[in-house]
């Protein structure tokens, strides 16, 4: 792959990336090969933020092993800026195995097309990230337009935490602060802090903040948008991704409630990340409010209907057009069969 020169960084993600390891169809002792692939909520939207020309730089720490030296390859061959990852020579970098389904009636089989994600990142190099990797990279920080990161990371350690707290208090001076929840109860499990008190505290410090509704109802007891707003009235935009394949989106005062796009689903993992990716470079790149919901709905379409965790996404100006659909051309369109089909003509 020839390398795309990097723009300059306008957008900074800061967080775990992880080696993934995907197994053949079937149960995960069967599999005789794994496919090699890169996953990490902040890696998967660094990728979709220069994928829509955004200049984007990644903070975190890797191992000093080739899973980490294959992730920093994987997204500086993909145009984001990886100077600021931090090589760790004591710690590992963070995997995980994904087990697909084969559907087949073997006990340990799962349906076909569904999977599970079976995660090995205790003590991962990712989990010492600290305000100490903030200073290192202060320059970039103070220069961004955007800093994101997501609950995931926050999970990982007390100076992870540590870390999110940080960014969430740095003086604005012209720059957002983005959060996405992703809430793992997994990574809550060896901590003894309130995973509610320290998540809601990043939601309210952030100036973007992204909240499944299902995840909200775990953590915060609710995942309906408007109790959502009442709870967090700090972000000027709240975005609430409903269950009902919907998207409720504050912007201040006002709000609206953006549908999905019809497709069929080949893998959800990595849409989340996808649709903030979106987002967050249609923000950057000052387009309307509905416009920022549906380009963040036509990259978690990408991630759908992919098969890895980062979006593949089609060509920006496609994009644009169908940004901009009529309402109703909007609610009739289907993903991806529409953009191919606008691509051949």
């Amino acid at each position: 792959m020839n390398r795309p020169t990097p723009a300059r960084p306008r957008a900074v993600t800061v967080g775990e990336g992880l080696a993934v390891l995907v197994a053949c169809p079937g149960p995960l002792e069967d599999s005789p090969a794994f496919e090699r692939s890169a996953g990490g909520a902040e890696a998967n939207v660094a990728t979709v933020l220069t994928q829509l020309g955004v200049g984007t730089a990644w903070i975190s720490r890797v191992g000093d092993d080739g899973f980490g030296r294959y992730l920093v390859r994987h997204l500086a061959e993909r145009g984001v800026h990886t100077a600021s990852v931090y090589t760790d020579p004591a710690r590992p970098t963070g995997l995980y195995v994904k087990e697909r389904g084969g559907g087949s009636d073997r006990t340990a089989d799962l349906p076909a097309g569904a999977s599970r994600m079976l995660y090995y990142r205790t003590g991962s190099a990712a989990s010492a990230l600290s305000p100490a990797d903030l200073d290192a990279a202060a320059d970039l920080i103070e220069r961004c337009e955007l800093i994101h990161f997501t609950g995931v990371t926050t999970a990982l350690s007390a100076t992870a935490t540590e870390l999110g707290d940080r960014l969430v208090a740095l003086p604005r001076r012209g720059r957002l602060v983005s959060f996405d929840l992703n809430y793992r109860p997994a990574l809550w499990i060896r901590r003894t802090e309130s995973a509610g008190e320290i998540l809601a505290r990043q939601v309210r410090g952030s100036d973007v903040a992204f909240l499944g509704a299902d995840e909200a109802e775990e953590v915060f007891g609710t995942g309906d948008p408007a109790r959502l707003r009442a709870l967090f009235p700090q972000p000027r935009h709240l975005v609430v991704k409903n269950s009902g394949h919907s998207v409720t989106g504050f912007l201040g005062a006002e709000y609206l409630d953006v549908p999905a796009l019809s497709l069929e689903v080949t893998e959800a993992i990595g849409a989340g990340d996808a649709f903030a990716g979106g987002y967050l470079a249609a923000l950057l790149q000052g387009r309307p409010h509905d416009q920022l919901l549906r380009f963040g709905h036509l990259c978690a379409a990408a991630a759908l209907t992919g098969t890895g965790d980062i979006a593949e996404l089609p060509p920006l100006s496609r994009l644009e057009t169908y940004a901009a659909a009529t309402p109703s051309d909007w609610s009739e369109m289907r993903f991806p069969a529409a953009v191919r089909e606008n691509v051949a003509s």
